[in-house]
């Protein structure tokens, strides 16, 4: 199952880079998103700007998840404690992405703390 979870949040991950990738094109247009972008554009601004801030903030954990879910499931340390912080994870992050492009502080961060708890129950199985 945390196999699995993995294999839906590489999915999440690209589904982001495209959401990210569509508001920077709607701000800078599609000839900017189809050039090589040697020229310096202007900052994005708004949802546009917090939307490529969440990717970069989902790529900061993604790895760290990824090598927990491995490790887990190389380990044979699997259990339903580990599937759900799997879940926990997945589901914080999906939450976070929404949260983060309409701007709710508050909330965002305690989206994100989920999701670092997830990623916490999938690390303490490894120890």
């Amino acid at each position: 199952m945390e196999l699995r979870l993995l294999a839906w949040t590489v999915a999440f991950g690209l589904a982001q880079v495209f959401i990210a990738a569509g508001f920077a094109t709607q701000q800078r247009g599609l000839s900017w998103n189809l050039s090589n972008r040697d020229v310096g554009q202007h900052p994005l601004t708004g949802a546009a700007a917090r939307a490529v801030r969440a990717n970069a903030n989902f790529l900061e954990t993604f790895p760290f998840f990824a090598a927990a879910v491995l490790g887990v499931v190389l380990g044979a340390k699997t259990s339903a404690h580990t599937v759900l912080g799997a879940e926990l994870y997945l589901g914080a992050r999906i939450a976070y992405l929404p949260i983060y492009i309409i701007g709710i502080p508050y909330l965002r961060t305690l989206v994100y703390g989920v999701s670092i708890w997830g990623l916490l129950q999938l690390l303490e199985a490894l120890f």
